[in-house]
């Protein structure tokens, strides 16, 4: 009977970039990192591309790709580059105000690297400094009787209301731009016609109360932070911490 080959396990690239490095190389993984989120923040994701990163750091695709084999690594190090702005002060240290910190700044890098949202699976990408982000979370979440389960689930609970809230407020962005719009104003002018038709028939009346009585449609950190409290409030009653 034959018996089936396992591949080789591949050497990480975390495990590659600690290793010694070169004496004064000029090319190193952090710069390739740095200018690949350079173009990104100014041209999207899709501007992304070894042959650019190498044309913009002014070297052969062949050198860059002595440091990253292909885009894979290229997306794993943007990633981990983005992720070390996410720190939190220290001295936070109750579970509450850690990860409310914490998903505050995701929320302003989100809208700093929007192409983020655009990544196939960012939150898949294993990288040092997102495991640092998910382990001073968890920390955080330590000595409350909880058990590995549960401090992961309340982890995930406030990562995947951050992740939703963000790609919302990043699609609109981009929804108003594509058609000129600046403002929330210019934004309800465009959409008049639809919304005055819907809501005059009658079968949406709390949507209509809104829309003629609500004061913070154009505040999207007001109604995230709101959203994100409610989140929080409804761990800690429901784990009783």
């Amino acid at each position: 009977m034959a018996t089936k080959k396992t591949a080789a396990p591949e050497v990480s690239l975390w495990e590659r970039l600690d290793r010694p490095a070169a004496p004064r190389a000029a090319l190193t993984p952090a710069r390739i990192a740095e200018v690949a989120v350079a173009v990104a923040d100014a041209e999207g994701f899709a501007a992304v591309t070894m042959r650019r990163i190498a044309t913009e750091l002014g070297v052969a695709p062949m050198a860059a790709y002595r440091h990253v084999s292909g885009k894979d690594d290229l997306l794993a190090l943007m990633v981990d580059r983005v992720s070390t702005e996410l720190t939190v002060p220290d001295e936070l240290t109750g579970w509450r105000e850690v990860l409310r910190a914490f998903a505050v700044r995701t929320r302003e890098v989100t809208l700093r690297h929007p192409w983020m949202i655009q990544l196939p699976a960012p939150l898949f990408v294993l990288t040092p400094a997102r495991m640092a982000v998910a382990e001073r979370q968890l920390a955080s979440l330590d000595g409350l009787g909880l058990d590995p389960d549960a401090m992961m689930a309340a982890f995930r609970a406030v990562a995947s209301y951050v992740q939703g809230a963000t790609q919302s407020e990043v699609a609109l962005a981009r929804f108003r731009e594509e058609r000129g719009w600046e403002s929330g104003d210019e934004t309800r002018q465009g959409l008049a016609p639809q919304m005055n038709y819907l809501l005059g028939t009658g079968r949406y009346p709390f949507y209509r109360a809104y829309a003629h009585n609500a004061t913070r449609k154009d505040d999207p950190a007001w109604e995230f932070t709101f959203g994100l409290d409610c989140v929080l409030d409804g761990i800690a009653r429901r784990l009783e911490i």
